[in-house]
Formats: structure tokens, C-alpha cells, sequence
């Protein structure tokens, strides 16, 4: 357990969070509440160290936005935490780290608008589904820098069916809400501008010049969608779907899911939710993902295009599950009369069958990059919050 804590902060917090980095380090340095989290948590998902830190900001404990500072504040937060132990342990068992990130619509829409119009979209893992509704949202497509790795100060990592990770900026504007790199919207114009006038929030996402070797420069532009899809049929599947526009306390768990110090994807989240909150809402189906896929899959209207997608959900099933899905997911459209697409956005090594370029060979110190694949063949590394889209 106190390895777990220790490695988080290293791994995954530092650079991020201070916040977390430090509480995270704390942690894993004291024996006792080690052995308490060891004690009365099962195995697993639930002993992960941003469920125990999300839990205690749900309840408002102290610190709860910005974390503790030095070895008296650490003190006050561990004496809290303990003290409310079987309340805190009730939201964790309740809870997952169902991150749902809607900015990744802009890394999905260039495939969702190129495709078969009109679409019926499934989502597995859909947590709030907020990714089911790319024709809400408003995007703007700007040229990128470097490799378009793009660090924010929140990271979100999700365990289950839903749940995802990753890191982004955002910056308030106006009356809705804009998000972009290095804290707010990108200095120069926009490649592309799509969307909904009137929606409340606004993605920004950087594309970078395509990987040496993908196609001539200046390529990537012609990624780029110049149209909203239209979407006729929305559903997905999630272990413990929510309902942040029905449910207030939903939407505060999401909020307390980003990470301290990223105010701005907790507003890039609520507007969100405001963009979808007039719309009937999709049908969620809660279950397993394979156990209730084909089910749901069949429910899609005729004439419709099916696409099942994902982002970063596959990573906490086991390999031999990861390839039972892909099988499924194939016979499924297979099946299908017209047939359908499957785009999974995943980190390169949740799907090691999928192909590389030759010349990216991902280091330990990469970013937590994904890798878009359309029907198993990859298309793109993008962000992992929709930050930024590389063609490959």
C-alpha cells in the first residue's frame, strides 16, 4: 500500500498536483494509515490512491481543494480522515474514478464526421456520458507545438468501464467556456472552428504537424472535420453510470474527481453538463461491457451507422479480456446489416496488437499519450484530455 501511494506521487502527481504530490507522499510515509487502508479496503480498484484523496475533497475535508501544506496540515487532514473513516469508506466503496472528460469529443469528432452520416453512437464506459453528445459542443482546431503532449495541472486516472486519465488547461471566457493549451485559448487563429454557436463551452485542441512519414507536410489540416455529426441514437454501458444533470451529488463526485489546482476543467465540466442538460438523454445501460454489448448494440435504428468507442477504459481489464472485447466488438459489427466502426482511443500499451509507426518508439518518460484507431488501424495520437491531435 505505501508503495502504491509513493509511486502515484512520483508517477502520476508530480508536476500536476502539488496538491496530491505531496499528500500522496505523506501517505505512503506513514505505516499506520497504510495498514488501516490495507485493513478495511478490498484488493484492487478501491485501494487506489485517487479514490482515498477524492472521497475526503466529496466530504469537504480539510484542504479539500488545495491539499495539505507541511506536517501540521498533513496532521489535521490524516486526524480528519480517520475520525470520518466509515464515511469516507462508504463514498469509496459507493464510488470509482469514473473521470469523464468531455473535451475528448475533439479528438474523436475528426472520425466521427468523415464517417456514413447519420450515426448511432455506443460509448462503453461511459460514466456521465458527456462523450455521447460531440454535436453539443463547439471546437476549435489550432496549430500545435512540439509534439503536443500538452501537461495540465489536473490529472484524472480511471480504473473500470469509464473511467479514464489524463491532464489538460482550460481558461474561462465569456459567458461559456473555453478550453486550450497553456491556460486558455490558443494565440493563433484556428485551423478549424465547428460547432454549435450557442453552446456554453468551447474545446480547443491542438493539431500537430503529422508524424514523420504519415503523409506531406501540411496534412494534417485535411484531419480536420468542417461539419457536427448527426447523431440519431445515443446509449452506453458502465458499471455505475451517473447522472450529473438529474443528480447534483453526481456532478460534485466528477468535481471532486479533477485534481486540485485544475479549476478550469472543473468548469470545462459543469458547462458541459449545461450544454447537455436540455437534450433527452441518452439510454445507459449498466452492466458489464461485454456481457451487455451485443444486447445494446442490436437496439441501434437500421440505417443508422454504428460506432462503438472508447476512451482509456480498457487498461484495467485484464489482457485476456481486452481481446475477448476486441473479438466481440468485431462480431458484432460484423453482424450488423451495413456493418459499423469501432474507434478505440486507448494508450499504446492497453492494445499492443495495434501497429505503431516504426519510428515511435514510446519512452518511459513519455506523456501519457493515446493512440486513436479507427476499425484496429491507428489514425492519431492524441491528449489524453482532447488536448491534441497528431496524424499519423
Amino acid at each position: 500500500m505505501a508503495r502504491r501511494y509513493q509511486e502515484f506521487s512520483w508517477r502520476e502527481a508530480r508536476g500536476r498536483s502539488d496538491a496530491h504530490e505531496e499528500l500522496s507522499a505523506r501517505i505512503g510515509q506513514d505505516q499506520e494509515l497504510c495498514e488501516l487502508l490495507a485493513g478495511s479496503l478490498p484488493a484492487g480498484n478501491k485501494q487506489q490512491p485517487q479514490l482515498l484523496l477524492a472521497a475526503v475533497r466529496h466530504l469537504d475535508g480539510p484542504h479539500a481543494e488545495q491539499g495539505p501544506r507541511g506536517a501540521a496540515a498533513y496532521g489535521r487532514w490524516r486526524e480528519w480522515t480517520i475520525r470520518h473513516w466509515d464515511q469516507v469508506r462508504d463514498v469509496i466503496m459507493r464510488r470509482g474514478t469514473q473521470t469523464n472528460e468531455p473535451a475528448r469529443c475533439a479528438t474523436l469528432l475528426p472520425l466521427l464526421a468523415r464517417l456514413p452520416q447519420p450515426l448511432a453512437l455506443l460509448e462503453v464506459g461511459t460514466s456521465a456520458g458527456l462523450c455521447l453528445h460531440p454535436d453539443r459542443y463547439r471546437y476549435a482546431y489550432e496549430h500545435g507545438h512540439g509534439h503536443g503532449h500538452g501537461h495540465g495541472h489536473g490529472h484524472g486516472h480511471g480504473h473500470g468501464h469509464g473511467h479514464g486519465h489524463g491532464h489538460g488547461h482550460g481558461h474561462g471566457h465569456g459567458h461559456g467556456y473555453e478550453y486550450g493549451e497553456a491556460g486558455g485559448p490558443a494565440a493563433h487563429a484556428p485551423l478549424a472552428e465547428v460547432g454549435a454557436a450557442d453552446s456554453p463551452v468551447v474545446f480547443h485542441c491542438q493539431v500537430q504537424a503529422p508524424v514523420p512519414g504519415a503523409g506531406p507536410a501540411g496534412q494534417g489540416a485535411s484531419h480536420l472535420p468542417t461539419r457536427l455529426p448527426e447523431v440519431v441514437w445515443r446509449a452506453g454501458i458502465d458499471l455505475a453510470p451517473l447522472d450529473p444533470v438529474a443528480e447534483p451529488d453526481d456532478l460534485r463526485w466528477l468535481q471532486s474527481l479533477v485534481w486540485p489546482g485544475d479549476e478550469a476543467r472543473a468548469a470545462r465540466l459543469s458547462a458541459a453538463v449545461d450544454a447537455v442538460r436540455a437534450v433527452p438523454r441518452p439510454r445507459i445501460v449498466r452492466g458489464d461491457l461485454i456481457d451487455e454489448l451485443p444486447a445494446l448494440a442490436a437496439e441501434a435504428p437500421a440505417g443508422a451507422t454504428l460506432v462503438v468507442f472508447h476512451t482509456s477504459v480498457l487498461s484495467y481489464l485484464p489482457y485476456a479480456r481486452r481481446e475477448e472485447f476486441a473479438r466481440l466488438v468485431r462480431s458484432v459489427l460484423d453482424g450488423r446489416d451495413g456493418g459499423g466502426h469501432w474507434i478505440s482511443q486507448e494508450h499504446h500499451s492497453v492494445l499492443p496488437w495495434l501497429p505503431l509507426p516504426a519510428h515511435h518508439t514510446p519512452r518511459p518518460d513519455d506523456p501519457l499519450q493515446l493512440t486513436l484507431a479507427l476499425d484496429g488501424h491507428p489514425v492519431a495520437l492524441t491528449g489524453p484530455h482532447g488536448q491534441s491531435f497528431r496524424p499519423l
